[in-house]
């Protein structure tokens, strides 16, 4: 589906519940609430399933959509879901009856009875901005969310994804309100102490090979607990490693639980295709930017996409 075309289907059905993936960034998250407000907006019922996982960072943002323990939706929607592996446990129960399916990544695996999926698009936000506006006025409430969607997933317009469009996007948003500039403190100029010091550790133990064009990092429980962080000062730290200069292929590993870690991909695309390389290891995304959950150590996780980038380039890890 067009995203006119999507705007049309909304309005033709009810009782929306909407799904967001595992981790949760703010692009699935401002996405949900974007949407839900828009579709409250037009007379609609409809609410975001709660996501377990969501950090303070976005709490704000989402959790005045969470629908009621014993809320019964019509039509299930999902945002920024690629996958059926990235929906969180307690939307596993809906997963076979997702009615529409919004994204922007080249991975999705076409699980939605109807798709509005549109990969040029830098943050899936931008694509749910444009449904949005075919389905009435955009208000602060929607714009708000929706520029958190935007602006998160492209680093605050730095990542090499953004495009002219994205900044169209952002400015039309950014004139609703000056809710911008406390979107952009919030997100992009606060660190806890603690977070300041799981970065120390992981300059500490970042590793780098073919002269410094491709830089591993590595977040293991331990180091967890060793600065006291929890899920709040771990959050966004895919891009940490790609900073340093010269590196233009990065990966971040962060220990989930033991025996389990996801790999983090950021990639200069012309150097190195992210979506080829995390599909060796089960995983997908971008062509700059993709994930790949693995079973194992941090080292043996190490080791997978060190192995990984290498079939796909063709060239020796050391």
């Amino acid at each position: 589906m067009t995203h006119l075309e999507a705007a049309g289907w909304l309005k033709h059905h009810d009782g929306y519940l909407i799904l967001t993936h595992l981790r949760p960034d703010g692009d699935t998250l401002g996405c949900a609430a974007g949407l839900c407000a828009a579709l409250r907006q037009a007379g609609k019922t409809a609410y975001v399933l709660k996501n377990p996982e969501v950090t303070h960072t976005y709490r704000d943002d989402v959790t005045p959509y969470f629908a009621p323990e014993d809320y019964t939706p019509e039509t299930v929607v999902s945002v920024d879901v690629a996958t059926l592996g990235l929906f969180p446990e307690n939307a596993r129960p809906y997963q076979d009856r997702v009615a529409l399916a919004f994204d922007h990544h080249p991975s999705y695996e076409g699980f939605g009875a109807e798709s509005c999926v549109d990969a040029s698009r830098a943050a899936c936000g931008e694509l749910i901005y444009d449904v949005c506006r075919a389905l009435g006025e955009i208000t602060p409430e929607i714009a708000k969310p929706l520029y958190v969607a935007v602006s998160t997933d492209t680093g605050c317009f730095v990542y090499g994804n953004t495009t002219p469009a994205t900044h169209r996007t952002a400015a039309e948003l950014m004139e609703l309100g000056g809710f911008y500039k406390e979107v952009n403190k919030r997100c992009f100029r606060t660190k806890s102490l603690k977070r300041l010091k799981l970065e120390s550790l992981l300059v500490e133990g970042m590793e780098v090979y073919e002269d410094g064009l491709i830089a591993v990092a590595a977040v293991s429980l331990d180091m967890m607990r060793q600065v006291g962080a929890d899920e709040n000062d771990a959050e966004d730290l895919a891009a940490f490693a790609g900073q340093v200069e010269g590196v233009k292929i990065s990966a971040t590993i962060r220990e989930l639980r033991p025996g389990e870690c996801k790999i983090s991909l950021r990639t200069d695309a012309s150097v190195l295709n992210a979506t080829k390389t995390c599909a060796l290891l089960g995983g997908g995304g971008h062509a700059a930017a993709s994930g790949a959950t693995v079973q194992g150590t941090v080292q043996e996780a190490k080791q997978a996409i060190l192995q990984a980038i290498w079939n796909v380039r063709s060239l020796p890890v050391s």
